[in-house]
């Protein structure tokens, strides 16, 4: 029997992990190996984007997680690469609460600067846009690391695992219940292509490259096609 779901987040299913961490505007699936989430998932409000308070910047440890496994400033202090969030500030404007919990190491994990501050920030750009549409009702998404277990593996700090590549798929509804997906894989290093949809994939490539199942509330024949699916944005 399929638990319920208990958040928000998780209406169309939510991935597993060694330690579920709720947060007021998210919530992450975090890996004791690898020492960052594994994946986080949010649900990206169109209306609270009206409302904006000043970015916190407050990075700090999680002190959920047990110190043994727990990731800290010190980490990625020197080490090249920048904190990605994977559940951006922007996203959590509604209080100086809600947006200073986005800095918590948690939701971090190494990503080099170029995708962090170009490709990346500009495919979150593209999904609060989405959520601002008149037609669409709800915007959920899931973002994580993935590593690729046919290549060498480096660390940063201690024992953190630099990832080989980041997806994020959003899955949007309208104001007649249709869905569609948006799914993209982006190589973690220094990248030449400005445009995301260059990184376009489809859902099932994605579970295949990171082992998360990802939407897995979702069944039928419409569904599997959609999984299927490339769509560009």
């Amino acid at each position: 029997m399929e638990i319920p779901s208990l958040f928000r987040e998780t209406r169309y299913g939510m991935p597993t992990a060694d330690q579920i961490l709720p947060n007021r505007n998210y919530l992450i699936g975090y890996s004791y190996l690898f020492r960052q989430p594994r994946w986080a998932m949010q649900v990206i409000d169109g209306e609270a984007q009206d409302v904006s308070v000043e970015r916190q910047d407050c990075f700090r440890p999680d002190l959920r997680i047990p110190e043994v496994f727990r990731s800290t400033l010190a980490d990625y202090r020197g080490s090249g690469y920048d904190r990605g969030h994977l559940v951006p500030s922007a996203d959590s404007n509604s209080s100086r609460l809600e947006n200073s919990e986005t800095f918590l190491m948690t939701n971090m994990a190494p990503q080099h600067p170029d995708l962090n501050r170009k490709i990346w920030r500009m495919l979150e750009d593209k999904a609060r846009k989405i959520a601002l549409k008149e037609d669409i009702v709800e915007v959920y998404a899931i973002s994580g690391p993935v590593f690729d277990l046919t290549k060498p593996f480096s660390k940063i700090g201690d024992d953190v695992v630099i990832p080989h590549e980041f997806f994020k798929s959003i899955l949007t509804e309208d104001s007649k219940g249709k869905i569609k997906i948006y799914s993209f894989l982006i190589p973690n290093e220094e990248i030449d292509v400005t445009d995301f949809n260059d990184f376009a994939t489809y859902v099932n490539y994605i579970e295949f490259r990171s082992g998360l199942e990802l939407w897995s509330r979702l069944n039928g024949p419409t569904i599997e096609k959609l999984k299927k699916k490339v769509q560009k944005i």
